[in-house]
């Protein structure tokens, strides 16, 4: 074996074969943030603990997926181009070869937005993305021009969009959640105001308002308007990401009842929304959407739509998005009729029976005086995957691992989620993978290691 260091890179030469080692310290600063393990640890504990109750993850509910629907939905959206009358031949361009930036299915998005969420938006206005990751990466890359500019992020916060954030080297300033969910608008006036005095630019709000993840809160409708206000006084724009919002606990609550903040927004241009198939259609799929129909104004006195010019960023990263992810979501929902709403009431009902069997066996589990002694309490989402249960001992990555291993079940750490510290004691669970039972076993035993890890501390 040879070794030779030359410009910070090691080669390790070992029989004949050359190994470059590169210092981490010469890569992008990112990589060392503990934010990028979380995830990746969470999977490994997954894997050395197959047998474990995972409260953990955030994806379906297998149940509702068959194989064979791929194949009767992908006919449906080749029968849908067949009607439209395209050839043999502009079917097989359509599906085989590399398409259109901005996708292919943005007229049938755009009618099902209308349908479920009364957002009226133009087909032109809508890109289709490699999932609601690869939107947030566009958005914040194509928003933020200077080191100056500041994300505003709702804290606790959903993971990968600080994540993103952080590769893009975008400052984010965390804005906490009110009492009620959500950031409050005044809360959000106050940090723009704190950030523009430092000499930087408040450029956006990222925001969740439905069934936030982690911390399955909403905003209070009465709320929206007033973020919306702030915003446009404030000079924000307000990055809207909806990827539960289907997902109510109440069964007749109606379309426009919990109105999403680009559908206040109307026509005003304050909200750029990110959408995702990965819950209402299936995450296989990698599916996903941004409406920007924001006016963008060059130099020369051209304008386009903010959706062009993602889509410039877009052609130099992923290309384009499937076309066979595309064509296969297309079909499903022209099988119900651009109504996803209506598609994914059994989904509604199934997470809304779960999370109030999670509700239910908490309340049994830990008993108002039992609770009281233990220190430990926890939120009631109106719906969605998530609640939030805090606890008497630091809930990290090590009493997780305590916890798979010697009581059976699986949860997910919230200091990650809290861009500026915080959340050390305070866990999620996730109702959405198990099934009732399991999660009544599931709440039994990690009662089980709350009172055992309350005693240890």
């Amino acid at each position: 074996m040879s070794t030779v260091t030359t410009a910070g890179t090691t080669t390790v030469t070992t029989t004949g074969t050359p190994a470059v080692t590169l210092p981490l310290g010469d890569l992008h600063a990112s990589l060392a943030d503990p934010l990028l393990d979380a995830m990746t640890f969470l999977n490994e504990v997954t894997e050395r603990y197959p047998d474990a109750l995972s409260f953990a993850p955030g994806r379906p509910h297998e149940g509702f997926f068959e194989p064979e629907d791929v194949h009767t939905y992908l006919d449906a959206y080749l029968a849908h181009l067949a009607d439209r009358g395209l050839s043999r031949s502009a079917v097989r361009t359509a599906l085989f070869q590399y398409g259109p930036t901005k996708g292919i299915v943005a007229d049938l998005v755009a009618r099902t937005l209308a349908n479920d969420e009364g957002m009226d938006v133009a087909p032109e206005a809508l890109v289709l993305t490699v999932g609601a990751q690869e939107g947030m990466l566009l958005v914040l890359r194509a928003l933020c021009a200077t080191p100056e500019d500041v994300l505003l992020v709702s804290s606790p916060c959903y993971v990968g969009v600080t994540g993103a954030a952080r590769l893009l080297d975008l400052a984010t300033v965390p804005v906490p959640e009110g009492p009620d969910g959500g950031p409050d608008p005044e809360a959000v006036r106050a940090a723009a105001r704190a950030v523009r005095a430092s000499g930087r630019r408040p450029r956006a709000l990222y925001v969740v308002p439905d069934f936030a993840n982690p911390s399955g809160t909403s905003m209070p409708v009465r709320a929206r308007a007033g973020l919306l206000a702030v915003a446009a006084e404030e000079g924000l724009l307000v990055i809207e990401d909806n990827p539960y919002g289907f997902f109510a606990r109440e069964p007749d609550e109606q379309p426009g009842e919990r109105p999403t903040l680009k559908a206040l927004d109307g026509n005003r241009g304050q909200v750029v929304h990110l959408g995702s198939f990965a819950k209402t259609c299936f995450p296989g799929a990698r599916l996903g959407y941004v409406v920007a129909d924001q006016r963008v104004l060059a130099p020369d006195g051209r304008t386009t739509l903010l959706a062009d010019e993602l889509a410039k960023l877009k052609s130099m990263t992923t290309v384009n998005t499937p076309a066979l992810s595309q064509a296969v979501i297309g079909g499903m929902l022209l099988r119900h009729d651009c109504r996803l709403r209506t598609a994914n009431a059994p989904a509604r009902a199934h997470y809304a029976a779960n999370l109030a069997v999670l509700l239910r066996e908490l309340e049994r589990q830990f008993p108002a005086a039992e609770r009281a002694r233990l220190g430990v309490s926890w939120n009631e989402p109106e719906g969605g995957f998530f609640a939030v249960l805090r606890v008497p001992f630091t809930a990290d990555e090590a009493a997780m691992e305590r916890c798979a291993r010697d009581h059976g079940v699986l949860w997910t750490p919230m200091a990650p989620f809290y861009p500026a510290g915080g959340g050390e004691r305070r866990l999620r669970l996730s109702i959405s993978a198990l099934s009732e039972s399991g999660i009544e076993a599931g709440v039994a035993r990690l009662a089980d290691f709350v009172r055992a890890a309350a005693a240890a501390a």
